[in-house]
């Protein structure tokens, strides 16, 4: 329902079914049940809320505010659109309005509650701010969020060559490292390196228009950097796992 500032509120019950393809999903670990605020303005955050309600659904409640009023480059005062006080856990900041962001930050700051705000440039200590939703490291306070979204954790099952299954403890909130991961069981290993990044990249629903000055890659193109070296990682521990003198 939107209100008379075209704020809207919605209230996510945990659903029942993950519908992961993947049968080792995070989700086995994680049990206590969290509760998760996100922000967004018109639906920029719905590719990530269907990700983890597909992903983690069971493991967590989530409030969405999203906020459909048109805004000015700057807003002095943010007041009449945030909420002056935040019952949660955890906030996810999908806001496009940096003036939004930081007044919000400064909110969950009073509260003690932390925030993950992707791609923002904040000081706030409270405020993990990775460039990309793929590179949030684990911190203590993220609870079930924190151990089941964020830098990809992969495991990999090879036999005579071949990827034979592939289980994802960790991955990308919208769910690219779990969708990919599925499209390069059965592939050799030499095509699964290659290919897995180039699934990762179909999957991302992040801005492939927002190029980094830096490193000249689109966050896209990050992503599927990442996942790859993340492969790489679960190949080198399987190889490692079965070398003389392991159990």
């Amino acid at each position: 329902m939107f209100d008379s500032r075209g704020v809207e509120k919605v209230i996510d019950n945990p659903i029942s079914d993950t519908g992961c393809s993947l049968e080792c999903s995070s989700l086995q670990r994680c049990g206590s049940l969290q509760k998760i605020t996100v922000f967004q303005q018109k639906g920029s955050a719905a590719s990530k809320i269907a990700g983890m309600k597909r992903l983690a659904g069971k493991s967590f409640g989530m409030e969405v505010i999203n906020i459909d009023e048109d805004l000015p480059p700057l807003i002095d005062d943010a007041s009449s659109l945030l909420p002056s006080r935040i019952d949660a856990d955890l906030v996810l900041d999908y806001l496009t309005h940096p003036d939004l962001s930081e007044d919000l930050s400064r909110i969950c700051e009073k509260s003690g509650i932390p925030v993950v705000a992707s791609g923002k440039k904040m000081t706030r200590s409270h405020a993990m701010t990775p460039s990309l939703c793929c590179m949030l490291a684990r911190h203590q306070g993220l609870g079930t969020y924190g151990e089941i979204f964020g830098t990809p954790e992969i495991d990999v099952t090879v036999q005579e060559g071949t990827i034979k299954k592939v289980c994802i403890r960790r991955g990308a909130p919208c769910g690219a490292t779990w969708d990919a991961g599925a499209k390069i069981e059965g592939l050799s290993i030499d095509e699964a390196r290659v290919r897995y990044g180039l699934e990762v990249q179909f999957f991302c629903t992040a801005n492939p228009a927002s190029w980094d000055p830096i490193n000249g890659k689109s966050p896209v193109h990050m992503a599927a950097d990442i996942h790859t070296s993340a492969l790489k990682k679960a190949l080198d521990d399987f190889t490692a796992l079965r070398e003389p003198g392991w159990s």
